[in-house]
């Protein structure tokens, strides 16, 4: 490797220079035996026919933001969309376009940051890629990323599954993720700082799809947030969802920077939060669950299924007043994950 902290173009030769990248800073931290077999495609072994596949690309800006980075949301973002499918995440891979001049120091830390969700998630990094571009042709770094989970046998879950009566549950706190950004971004300080809620989901939501046959659909609130999610599930549906104020779970410390910087919190985008639709039967079984892990000791209970309102998602304000609660339009902040 060079003896300069930065990347340059030869980093993505495919040469001596790209090989020692890979093994002192991709094969050191994210050590497999699939992944130092080092062949162009992986081979893995699978115990069932029914797999679920992703695939996502992340271009978050700043790459380092409190509670997390670039590398960090990479794994969860992927672990997590194949989690809320019903899945068991098993494999990713990760693509990186590296800028010229990036630093050597700065990577590494991004890619241990990967390591330690896979490592805490039980996912393998099992292949990758490596391109380096011209100063000034990307932002630092993105990163792709692709993944394979396992589905349970007897579990099917999607929009369809949906019933009227059935209960909308999340499972923390929402917005946490943008104002993370955005303080960091524009320099903002708050009494306290606020953190990016980015964690894997996938253990806390197999505890809760082995718990209860009654979890009729699952989603992560990302981009668009909670309002944008919802709208999604209804949309050309003869079903629709009244969601309350008061119960949806927001820390003082979003709700106070919304306030300041005219934010609806719940369009902010999260990256450690899951909607669980779940019928009634089973609501309490779920939050108990997930009121016992981690990520998931804010969870509340905020709506319900209804055909009051068929193809769209209203919401009964603190002053008791029903309104209708759109898709987002344009997102609040850009480049956020």
């Amino acid at each position: 490797m060079n003896s300069t902290d930065k990347i340059t173009i030869a980093h993505g030769s495919g040469g001596k220079i790209t090989n020692a990248l890979i093994r002192d800073v991709f094969f050191k931290h994210l050590n497999n035996s699939i992944l130092l077999e080092a062949d162009d495609s992986a081979i893995i072994d699978v115990e069932t026919k029914r797999l679920a596949f992703t695939t996502d690309s992340f271009v978050v800006k700043p790459i380092f933001f409190p509670g997390g980075d670039i590398g960090k949301i990479a794994a969860c973002g992927t672990i997590n969309d194949l989690a809320v499918s019903g899945a068991s995440p098993k494999y990713i891979t990760c693509g990186f376009i590296i800028e010229e001049g990036f630093s050597l120091t700065r990577l590494e830390k991004i890619v241990i940051s990967l390591a330690g969700v896979v490592k805490k998630s039980g996912v393998k990094v099992v292949s990758g890629d490596i391109k380096v571009v011209g100063k000034g042709q990307t932002d630092g770094i993105f990163i792709n990323t692709s993944g394979i989970g396992t589905m349970p046998q007897g579990k099917n879950f999607g929009v369809d599954k949906i019933k009227p009566g059935d209960k909308v549950i999340i499972s923390g706190t929402v917005g946490d993720h943008e104002i993370a950004i955005l303080s960091k971004r524009k320099g903002l300080e708050f009494e306290s700082e606020i953190e990016s809620d980015c964690a894997p989901l996938n253990k806390m939501l197999e505890e809760v799809v082995k718990s209860s046959s009654g979890v009729r659909f699952m989603r992560d609130p990302t981009r668009g947030g909670l309002a944008t999610t919802l709208n999604e599930i209804v949309q050309n549906k003869n079903f629709g969802i009244l969601i309350e104020e008061e119960k949806i779970p927001i820390s003082k410390q979003v709700k106070g920077a919304c306030e300041l910087l005219g934010l609806d919190p719940l369009y902010l985008a999260n990256e450690g939060k899951a909607i669980i639709i779940v019928s009634p039967e089973d609501e309490q079984k779920v939050l108990s669950v997930l009121k016992k892990n981690e990520y998931g000791k804010n969870a509340a209970s905020i709506g319900e299924i209804t055909t009051a309102h068929p193809n769209k998602v209203c919401l009964k304000t603190l002053l008791g007043i029903t309104r209708i609660v759109d898709m987002l339009t344009a997102e609040q902040l850009p480049r956020i994950c």
